[in-house]
């Protein structure tokens, strides 16, 4: 199943998602209001219409009523906001059971502070029925120096998740400065692209001076070699 999305400023072919979207990573880098969450919509509805349940990640730690309509179409969406507590476990799993697409408000601070400590959000977000059978989504809060630093054991169980997750899952970030740190460019480069690249999409600048909807892309290239998939790049333009 194919899904068009846009089309690719230096080449006539449209931009589709096809079904490597369901396994493979995907890195969305964009200022606020640059439609990072209009192009992960449109992953989900495809994610979905494979078939495939959702588990969106709000950092950010919204209200129901602060989150975007696109999101709350009555059969693809069951809000649930993080707590330290056995009902909300519960509630989890039931809406686990019944593979609802579920969007969980998470404040960041229940994260350990400790790498040698695993919070209970790690847990719960390493669910072996979430790994098995989610897609997942992770957007990030406005901090992302804490986000990066203070919270050590997300580092750790991004890498987890890359391991043993069934399905793919797609980051949703600002071009904020910490992605020109050499050691940030190497992890994310390898996450998404499974190499590292020159990473000119982590050049902030070049971000910030795209227009709405409008983003640097880069993919590899289905065909095997011997060495690593060619990576193929082009500007994006996402449709309204």
């Amino acid at each position: 199943m194919r899904y068009k999305i846009g089309r690719l400023q230096h080449s006539i072919s449209t931009l589709e998602l096809k079904q490597r979207t369901l396994y493979q990573n995907t890195l969305i880098l964009g200022e606020e209001g640059s439609g990072k969450t209009h192009l992960a919509n449109k992953i989900r509805h495809y994610v979905m219409a494979n078939g495939v349940p959702t588990l969106y990640l709000d950092f950010s730690d919204p209200s129901i009523e602060k989150i975007e309509e696109k999101f709350k179409d009555a059969d693809t969406f069951f809000y649930l906001r993080f707590e330290e507590t056995d009902e909300f476990e519960a509630a989890l799993d039931k809406a686990i059971e019944e593979r609802r697409n579920i969007y969980m408000a998470a404040n960041p601070s229940y994260f350990a502070t400790k790498k040698n400590i695993k919070s209970r959000l790690s847990k719960i977000i390493q669910k072996h029925e979430l790994l098995e059978n989610y897609y997942y989504f992770f957007h990030e809060i406005e901090s992302l120096n804490g986000f990066y630093t203070k919270f050590e054991d997300f580092l750790y169980y991004i890498f987890d998740l890359v391991n043993i997750k069934k399905f793919g899952f797609t980051f949703l970030a600002q071009p904020n400065e910490i992605f020109e740190d050499s050691r940030i460019k190497l992890l994310f480069t390898f996450l998404y692209l499974g190499r590292c690249s020159n990473a000119h999409y982590y050049n902030t600048s070049v971000l910030r001076s795209l227009k709405t909807n409008t983003f640097y892309y880069q993919y590899r290239m289905d065909n095997r070699s011997l060495l690593f998939n060619q990576i193929q790049s082009d500007i994006a333009i996402i449709d309204a």
